[in-house]
């Protein structure tokens, strides 16, 4: 409607759906279900990820449901993943919004079964976590917000022993 301003129920209710999709942006990664993840980005959307570890920069680009579907998969190499999100801002202006969403993720890898028996301490493995800032462009499409960019900022990474797993979902 021309001349609409949206009310302040308008607006929140478009933070609460922005807010959702990240969240279902890191479950779809952390149950490695690559449709659903990439129903969450347009048609022609696409993800920018870091070239890890030679730069810590968004410099790789992911585009189209082909190779967004590939992106969970990806992950493979990592026995699990846990994705936490926070802190999302957003300027949203009609049918179109941009923010910014911090994350913690955690990547954990097996221990090494050729590893010394008798090191120090008895590991499972080790937890990769990397510092997030996602730059994200957004866009309503039938009614749903959904994903246009996503840029991966890598701020920093640790990695810590992990003591324990528990055992592999079914």
């Amino acid at each position: 409607m021309i001349g609409r301003h949206p009310s302040s129920d308008d607006h929140l209710r478009d933070e609460l759906e922005l807010r959702g999709l990240s969240t279902s942006y890191a479950s779809a990664v952390d149950f490695r279900d690559g449709d659903r993840f990439a129903a969450l980005f347009v048609e022609d959307g696409e993800l920018v990820v870091p070239d890890y570890p030679t730069d810590f920069r968004p410099v790789i680009t992911r585009s189209g449901h082909a190779e967004l579907c590939a992106i969970p998969d990806r992950l493979a190499h990592y026995r699990c993943t846990f994705h936490l999100v926070s802190n999302h801002e957003y300027a949203i202006d009609g049918d179109t919004a941009n923010g910014n969403v911090k994350c913690v993720a955690h990547h954990l890898t097996a221990a090494d079964p050729d590893a010394a028996e008798d090191a120090a301490e008895s590991s499972d493995g080790s937890d990769f976590i990397w510092y997030i800032r996602y730059s994200d462009d957004y866009r309503r499409v039938e009614g749903h917000w959904k994903f246009a960019r996503r840029s991966i900022h890598l701020q920093w990474v640790e990695e810590r022993p992990v003591v324990k797993m528990a055992p592999r979902r079914p």
